[in-house]
């Protein structure tokens, strides 16, 4: 039996896609990295992270910026539907402990990132503790 959801007309939808997903895609299509989009939208580099790994999502205005410069339609990037990118021509089944699995390393993914921040402003708090106790 073929799940739906994951042949290549549905790809992008909101069911196996995320929004990070879906702009991670577009904006890999166009062959433009991370920096060039952030600098093209007039943001920094780490709020474009953010939004590709569902950390946080555009406000309107930069969202239809973002639709543009990528050339989808702002409803393809919010739910998968309208203008926007065409999934793989195969169809692509994934049994549902993969599935999971992928869930899951996208979330520790995300955490990762996180207490990555979290340890760099450790380390600057107790590097200016320690400077002034010189």
């Amino acid at each position: 039996m073929i799940d739906d959801a994951m042949t290549g007309t549905e790809w992008y939808s909101e069911q196996t896609a995320t929004f990070g997903d879906r702009m991670a895609g577009a904006r890999e299509a166009l062959g433009m990295t991370q920096s060039e989009l952030s600098k093209r939208l007039g943001v920094k580099l780490k709020t474009v992270q953010s939004w590709e790994d569902d950390l946080s999502e555009p406000r309107a205005n930069k969202l239809q910026m973002l639709a543009g410069i990528l050339n989808v339609s702002i409803m393809w990037l919010l739910t998968g539907e309208g203008d926007g990118l065409d999934g793989p021509t195969e169809e692509a089944v994934l049994p549902d402990d993969v599935r999971t699995m992928l869930t899951d390393i996208r979330l520790v993914k995300s955490e990762m990132h996180r207490l990555t921040e979290r340890l760099g402003t450790l380390e600057r708090k107790l590097r200016t503790a320690l400077k002034e106790q010189v």
